[in-house]
């Protein structure tokens, strides 16, 4: 496939007019070639127009041929074969075998959301017959489903540049919801997301469906997400990204004279609690799979496990002590971007000066440009207690341990905790009574709660929650993965008193497509 270097707006690729974007190879720090201009507010208005004009007649198709739509996504990236692997591996500095893993994720998403709209229950259709006898008031014939929200605007996150990217988990949600996308890139890897864009476009027109359902913008600074988010015909955004991101986004869509949702993915350290029966029986274990967690892909995870919690004594001395022998063994990866290692290296060196943090074990040295060492921290209860710095995620492969002198220490500091995408406990059976005191703090404070396992890897199913309380995400209500991601992009409408013949069809009496209803109180079989 060939790189242009253009914005895709609806089929029509388009010559950006701002500064030029790079993807820099962050394994050898050179520039790689298309430039990618940027959008400009006009350009963000012709793709919002399109999607607006799009919109009707795309939340209004047939669950088939929507879900053939999102099959046909998948195929298309597919495709794309190897020069997809090769630009997204030149463009992070990621394995080949994890762009691979990738690829096959986003592809799994569509096809799942593609099963999740041919069932039709997301339409949560709701049926109260009228009671024209009931006394003393009759009750009108009511008739309640969800329709899509309208246009999303989708920003490419920089870790996973397929899966949480231009056909990621936001879009494919999105799309299968009945919402046209207005995707803009991210700045890492535009090669990567053209190709992928021009995938989407020609599924697009594969389905015969209009051509602002999709478009894909570039822009280098505030100027192209401002305008997306500010763009009256936007009506809720996917984001996964920094906090002062997320919030900068948050701010910008609550400042319109018609606010509109944000789904920001933002900050999670994802503490993991290590009990006493557990840690005594296998702390060295615990150890080595919390630093196989840790360093995996440099860390850039936001489930990674930024925090250990824990009573202090033998047993998490055996931890930390098995822990920094492995971290001190790690070699240095290559990070994601400049940017990203920039921050890495200056989260790291403030906890480093910080006084109330000590250094327990480095990993081995660059040996190259971007790359991360990993890193060990330990603290006191009473320091971390006291310092908002020591809970400030690290984005990368460092960690801290707080050793707590009591349980009660323990249940403070996850009092003390933000929320976070992820909880994870360690425990054995005589755990059990500790952990069940612990839980109802947990609940509030995470979205995932984990026993016996660590955070990295997040399954793409049914029953899985990647969110959390703020700042882990901006709305704890909802999830970015897992097929209830779909309803952050739907709102219900109830029908009152149609004819038979004006009604949508998920709504006639004849239920003509078969959906599972809730019918006069009782959920049909």
């Amino acid at each position: 496939m060939t790189l242009t270097g253009n914005l895709l707006i609806g089929q029509t690729p388009v010559t950006g007019s701002r500064e030029a974007i790079r993807a820099i190879d962050p394994a050898s720090g050179q520039a790689l070639e298309p430039a990618y201009r940027g959008g400009s507010g006009e350009h963000v208005a012709q793709a919002c127009e399109l999607a607006w004009a799009a919109f009707d007649a795309y939340r209004e198709t047939a669950l088939e041929q929507r879900a053939q739509f999102l099959e046909s996504i998948a195929t298309q990236i597919e495709a794309l074969g190897d020069a997809l692997i090769d630009r997204a591996v030149a463009e992070t500095g990621l394995p080949k075998a994890r762009i691979q893993g990738e690829r096959g994720r986003t592809c799994t998403q569509l096809r799942t959301f593609a099963r999740v709209v041919r069932t039709g229950e997301w339409l949560d259709v709701r049926v109260d017959n009228a009671m024209p006898e009931r006394q003393p008031l009759p009750r009108a014939d009511l008739r309640q489903r969800q329709v899509a929200l309208g246009p999303v605007a989708v920003f490419g996150a920089s870790n996973f540049p397929l899966a949480f990217s231009v056909a990621g988990g936001d879009t494919a949600s999105a799309l299968a919801a009945g919402c046209p996308v207005v995707v803009k890139a991210h700045g890492a890897h535009p090669g990567t997301s053209e190709l992928v864009g021009q995938a989407v476009a020609r599924a697009v027109q594969q389905c015969g469906l209009p051509a602002g359902v999709f478009s894909l913008l570039y822009g280098s600074g505030r100027e192209v997400g401002i305008a997306l988010v500010s763009d009256p015909r936007i009506k809720a955004v996917g984001f996964t990204g920094s906090r002062s991101g997320g919030i900068a986004l948050c701010q910008a869509a609550q400042a319109r004279p018609e606010p509109i949702p944000v789904y920001a993915e933002m900050s999670s350290i994802n503490p993991v609690f290590l009990f006493d029966a557990a840690l005594r029986a296998r702390a060295e274990a615990l150890a080595q799979g919390f630093v196989a967690s840790l360093t995996q892909g440099a860390g850039q995870f936001c489930t990674n496990p930024g925090l250990v919690i824990a009573r202090q004594g033998p047993a998490l001395q055996r931890f930390i002590t098995a822990a920094s022998e492995q971290v001190a063994q790690t070699a240095a990866q290559t990070m994601l971007t400049p940017g990203i290692c920039a921050a890495y290296q200056a989260g790291v060196a403030a906890l480093a000066t910080n006084a109330n943090a000590q250094v327990a074990a480095t990993g081995q040295a660059a040996q190259g440009p971007n790359q991360c060492q990993a890193k060990l921290f330990v603290t006191t209860a009473e320091a971390f207690l006291v310092d908002p710095a020591l809970q400030a995620e690290v984005f990368g492969a460092a960690s801290l341990v707080v050793a707590c002198a009591s349980n009660e220490q323990v249940r403070q500091v996850a009092e003390h905790l933000e929320g976070q995408l992820t909880a994870t406990l360690h425990l054995d059976a005589a755990d059990i009574d500790s952990a069940r005191s612990l839980l109802p703090t947990l609940e509030r404070k995470a979205g995932r709660l984990l026993v016996n396992g660590w955070p990295t890897g997040v399954e793409v199913c049914d029953a899985m929650v990647h969110g959390g309380p703020f700042p882990a995400t901006s709305d704890a209500r909802s999830t970015s993965v897992g097929t209830a991601a779909i309803q952050r992009f739907l709102r219900p409408v109830c029908y009152q008193d149609f004819p038979d013949a004006l009604l949508p069809r998920a709504l006639q009496q004849d239920n003509p497509l078969q959906i599972r209803r809730l019918l006069d109180g009782k959920r049909e079989n």
